[in-house]
């Protein structure tokens, strides 16, 4: 009996000896990951800041076979929320309580295990860099009693089992942002009729590879004189391309805005006026980056030659851009109109 008291009482001060041991250790804990998404700010600010897009990168979501996710009314913005339930993995929510758009979010993540109910604070920072977007994804808290004797006993603490589970958070995050930038679509609408109308542009001949950024300046120049001189604008801004040399790398062409009626401009000036025609065209439309305009192009002469259009050699095709960079950072939602005029067709007469 008398060993079996010692035996006893021996087993009683190695639980309080254990219970001291970890009572006393460090249960506060900090993990951070950060890694440069090549996406503009507002684009990977918005795919974080709605909790549907998650699944997509979260890294969580691979872990576990039987995890059944649960959407709140709400899952964009503060105040947005999920919950998740799991054999496997345990039972958990998250919940947006401050988000500063396009620079933070602040969330509190709770989550529940056989050994209870733990709080951590999850945060998000957005900084714009020459790259893209450097994104810190990061989560803070105090560990219970209970979690800090459940992870005495397993191979790695709570940091190591996060950090690499936010390191391939982010590089899914990265990969899902570029996937969806570079989604687009491509429509041949067909003939229609465009309506014309007045107009102020500018002209110039560049290379064909230095459209782009020709084309934003002159835009830029154009939309400043007309607001110099109080000259409104009618729709959207347009690209009329007067000659297209693609044998020797060249291009002359014209961007400007539609106008109310005729402006008359001084003789020295560089932004000039014009007038387009009532014409019938062939329309294409292209949602998405302008990388993929010669695909559109493509198309639109394509439709022409398989429906024996005849195409108008002496009115220029033009781009409108319908939602452009100054609507939209993600390329996907951009959208620019191909208009090809037609030359008029007499019907036959009976």
């Amino acid at each position: 009996m008398k060993i079996l008291k010692y035996l006893f009482f021996l087993l009683l001060i190695v639980i309080i000896a254990g219970a001291i041991y970890v009572a006393t250790k460090d249960g506060n804990y900090q993990v951070e990951e950060t890694a440069v998404i090549h996406a503009p700010v507002p684009v990977v600010f918005n795919e974080v800041n709605n909790f549907k897009n998650w699944d997509q990168w979260g890294p969580w979501m691979d872990d576990s076979d039987d995890i059944i996710i649960n959407y709140s009314e709400k899952t964009i913005g503060e105040n947005a929320s999920y919950s998740w339930k799991s054999e496997e993995m345990g039972d958990g929510s998250i919940r947006n309580t401050k988000v500063i758009p396009d620079l933070a979010i602040e969330q509190q993540l709770i989550f529940k295990s056989p050994y209870g109910e733990s709080q951590s604070d999850v945060y998000w920072d957005f900084v714009e860099v020459e790259e893209g977007t450097k994104v810190t994804w990061g989560i803070q808290g105090k560990q219970s009693f209970m979690d800090k004797l459940a992870f005495t006993f397993m191979d790695k603490s709570f940091p190591e089992m996060i950090r690499p589970m936010y390191q391939e958070g982010l590089e899914k995050l990265n990969s899902v942002v570029l996937e969806k930038m570079s989604s687009y679509s491509v429509n041949v609408d067909g003939i229609t009729t465009h309506g014309g109308g007045f107009y102020m542009y500018s002209t110039t001949a560049t290379k064909i590879s230095q459209i782009p950024s020709k084309m934003q300046k002159m835009l830029a120049d154009v939309s400043l004189y007309m607001e110099q001189n109080n000259i409104p604008s009618m729709g959207n801004p347009f690209v009329l391309y007067n000659n297209w040399d693609e044998q020797n790398n060249s291009a002359i062409y014209s961007t400007g805005y539609f106008t109310p009626s005729l402006i008359i401009t001084p003789t020295e000036s560089t932004v000039l006026n014009g007038m387009m025609p009532v014409q019938k065209v062939v329309k294409t439309t292209l949602k998405g980056d302008y990388k993929n305009l010669k695909e559109a192009w493509d198309a639109a002469y394509k439709y022409t030659q398989e429906n024996n259009l005849p195409v108008n050699p002496n009115s220029p095709a033009f781009e409108v851009y319908s939602i452009g960079p100054d609507k939209s950072p993600n390329p996907a939602n951009w959208v620019t109109e191909i208009y090809i005029p037609l030359l008029e067709v007499e019907e036959p007469t009976l």
